[in-house]
């Protein structure tokens, strides 16, 4: 499951640089760092949620979908706010 994961999440990369090339939006490199940061917080997130529920633990389930899920995608807000606004301003 985790390989057809790393595949879609690649492609999922792959085109987003390709979409940001052909409008011509450029990027810093702290941008991609916070990015990658966010999407590997809330792929572990993710996986420590379906592997919780798999061991019948909904409780601790749920506590670390919401300690690191909420924390992946306020990095994946920031990082896509950061791109939006410098493409407004320039």
């Amino acid at each position: 499951m985790w390989l057809i994961v790393g595949l879609i999440v690649g492609g999922g990369i792959l085109a987003l640089i390709f979409l940001m090339r052909n409008h011509g939006i450029q990027t810093k490199w702290y941008d991609w760092v916070v990015g990658l940061i966010g999407l590997f917080l809330l792929l572990f997130a993710i996986q420590n949620y379906f592997g919780s529920q798999a061991e019948r633990e909904p409780t601790a389930a749920n506590l670390f979908l919401l300690v690191t899920g909420v924390p992946a995608i306020i990095l994946l807000v920031i990082a896509w706010q950061l791109i939006a606004r410098r493409a407004r301003a320039g």
